[in-house]
Formats: C-alpha cells, structure tokens, sequence
C-alpha cells in the first residue's frame, strides 16, 4: 500500500536510495513516525545545498511526522569524508560552537518547535553524549561492531583511499552510527534522511543498530538526489561562491536574484524540491513557462517563496523593491544601504576624493572609453549619477555626489552600472 507522502516525494524527485521501500511505507501509514536528519557545523552557515534534506524532512512535519534536527557539535569536530576528495581542516571548538549557534538559528526558520503539538521539532547535539562517552567504551561499544573491511568497502571511504585518509575522518561513519543508536533508544528515532553522499553513513547506522538490539529494529533510510542544473553545471554556485542562508555572506537581494534568474530549464524542478506548493500550482506555473515565459511568472514564485522562507517576509519585501528600482532605473526609490547592497558585484573603479569635471570622471572610472564617447553619453542622456540623469558637459562631480563619502553609482545606457569608490 503506497503512502501519499512518500508518493509526493516521488513526484517532487526527492527519493534516491531507500534501505526498505515498502516497510518503510507500511510504517509510515501504520504510526506517526520520528526521523532525523544530520547537519554538521562545518561553517557558521548552511548553503542552499545543505537545506534539500531539511526541507524534505520539514515535509514530514507538514504531515504531522516527528523531525530531530542533529547538529553535529562532535562530529564537526572529526570531519565527514563523504564527497571530499582531501582532509577537512580541523576547527577549534570555539569555532565549531560558533557554528552551532548560527546553524541552529537558521534551522529555527524552516522547522516549528513552538507548536506544542507531538511533531514539534527537537533539536540535538551530539557532542551531548558523544563526549560523555571514554575512548575505550567507544571502542568496545561500537569499533567491535563492524569490521574494516565492511567500513572499506563504503564509498566515502573507498573513493579516499587512493589519496589517502586519516584514521579521524575513517572513524566518522562509526560515530555517525553511534548517532542513530542513541537517537533509536533515547528518542524514538526510526529514520534517518541524507544528501546521496551519506548513503553509507545511514546503511552504516542501521548495521549498527541491527548488532546493539536483540529485538528486530524497525528502522529505515533514505538519501534525496544532488541538485543538478540542466546543462550540467553546479547547483548552487554563483560567480561569487555558494550561495548562503547567512544574510551576511549572501544578502537578501543577491538570493532572491539567484533564484529569480534560474533557467527555465531547471525552475519546474526547484519549485518541486525547494517549496511547499501544490501538486497543482506548480504545474500551473508549469504550464506557463510553456506559454508565456517571458513573463516568468515560474521564476518570480520561486524566488518569492525562497526568501520568505529563509529571510522572512521584510527581506522579501526589500528584495522586489531593489529589484523593480533596477529594472526601472530609478535609483532614487533606494536607500544608501539598499544601493550598497545592489552594486556590490558591479564593475567597479577607484577615485581619488576630489571634484572632477563629468567628461574627465566618466573616462577615468572606464564608464566611457574615450572623452568624444563620454560627451556623446552626456549630451546623448545616456548618463546618471545616482539615478540622476545628467545632460550638462560642464557638470562636476564633487562631495555631494559620493554617498556616505565612500560611493557614486554611475549608469550608462539602460543596465551598464559601475560602483565609483573613493581612496
């Protein structure tokens, strides 16, 4: 009997490897089920790549499914090999704690741990039992239980062996085991979700958990596919690097524009796995990438509901505001901070702080080529400064054209902007 979750999740493409597909949806209409779902704080911030499986696991919430949210405060400590080609960098504990707290911050947006209902969200840690655990208990509890060869066959250590890996990071997928026993026992845990990169870190839980009980255990996994683009390119990189849910490294506006300018090959796709629309609206906008793409209606829809979600309704708000200014070429509708915030990956110069006639500054920032071209421009309108269009050849840029006595932003034609800095 197929389970209407586990059938939308079919639909959205987030189901990969299963360890038991059909037990794990005859439980699933049997009983309301607890799942968990790891995250290590390797940085102060997820990415957009790290929250599929968290959204996948917030669909369960939706359906009045348990999620635990695991941080990995000890295991960040280790290092996971899964997908690396080389040894992480080891990070001191202040940072790994540092890292915990912007996480949990992040993952207090996506999930509900208020609601007072059984499913409400929990958070843990696992340097909570992990470090209460001796070196000698760790190893006769769990290093018994598997064998090297067993752990050598694993992918994410196989794929490390030619380039070598340290005993640290082979030790990982042991103490990512002891992760899913203790969550079975204490908390009721019956399933693990992953990226396809933990595959054998979930199967490695399982064997565990098989080995410690002597009860049949009635747990299962599952890992979700990598995002890919259509044309094969990385998901979730820009020119600037990842693309983060910290607003400091990856501002509001640049993620809506991230989203905002998704191909039409790929936007069905996302809107499937990133949101919590309908079967039916989505095909909507489906429907309409076929008939009206330019109005990209699909793109708009994901970008709104993408930063509603992880910046909250203001920042969504400030996002379409700085985008419509843009689009419009009205700069004036911005705030300082809201100009610095869209020009921050523009073509830039650098001035020294003094008043230069328009023609010489426009040349000496690269705006125009030439001084006949940068009169043309000027006489032409093509040029603003600021979003004020300026037609006088005798015009000076002085102090009250740099903003905040740090920046001028100077258009030529409809979209060519350069950010003037001063030395």
């Amino acid at each position: 009997m197929t389970n209407a979750l586990m059938d939308d999740l079919r639909w959205r493409g987030l189901l990969y490897q299963q360890t038991d597909e059909q037990g794990l949806e005859q439980l699933l209409n049997e009983k309301k089920v607890t799942l968990y779902c790891g995250v290590d704080p390797t940085a102060d911030s997820m990415h957009i790549g790290h929250i599929v499986p968290m959204l996948t696991l917030r669909r369960f919430q939706m359906h009045g499914h348990k999620p635990t949210l695991l941080i990995g405060g000890a295991t960040g400590m280790i290092g996971d090999p899964s997908g690396r080609s080389e040894e992480r960098v080891l990070q001191t504990p202040e940072q790994v704690e540092a890292n915990v707290r912007g996480i949990k911050a992040q993952l207090e947006r996506i999930f509900d741990f208020n609601s007072g209902e059984d499913n409400a969200a929990q958070l843990v840690n696992n340097k909570d039992w992990i470090t209460e655990m001796t070196l000698i208990e760790f190893l006769r509890d769990y290093g018994k239980l598997l064998t090297v060869n067993y752990m050598l066959a694993k992918d994410n250590v196989a794929s490390r062996l030619e380039e070598g890996i340290s005993y640290t990071e082979f030790s990982y997928m042991l103490m990512q085991a002891a992760d899913f026993d203790h969550l079975y026992r204490n908390y009721g845990v019956q399933v693990q979700i992953g990226g396809s990169d933990q595959w054998g870190n979930i199967t490695t839980g399982l064997e565990v958990l098989r080995k410690t009980h002597e009860e049949e255990v009635n747990a299962y996994g599952f890992t979700i596919p990598l995002v890919t683009k259509a044309d094969g390119t990385k998901f979730g990189k820009t020119a600037g690097g990842a693309v983060w849910l910290d607003a400091k490294k990856t501002s509001p506006y640049e993620f809506y524009q991230f989203w905002v300018n998704t191909a039409d090959a790929d936007v069905v796709k996302y809107l499937k796995i990133f949101t919590f629309l309908s079967r039916e609206e989505i095909e909507a906008l489906e429907q309409s990438v076929e008939t009206e793409a330019h109005l990209r209606k699909a793109q708009k829809t994901l970008a709104e509901e993408m930063t509603r979600l992880v910046h909250g309704e203001e920042a969504l708000e400030q996002s379409i505001r700085i985008t419509d200014a843009l689009f419009k070429g009205d700069l004036k509708a911005l705030t300082v901070e809201e100009m610095k915030d869209a020009f921050k990956d523009v073509p830039t110069a650098e001035l020294e702080k003094e008043d230069y006639g328009l023609v010489d500054f426009l040349v000496e920032a690269n705006v125009s080529p030439s001084k006949r071209q940068a009169r043309e421009d000027i006489q032409n309108g093509a040029i603003s400064i600021n979003g004020d269009r300026v037609r006088e050849l005798e015009y000076v840029v002085d102090a009250t054209d740099r903003l905040e006595d740090t920046f001028t932003i100077v258009r030529r034609g409809k979209r060519k902007y350069t950010m003037i800095q001063y030395k």
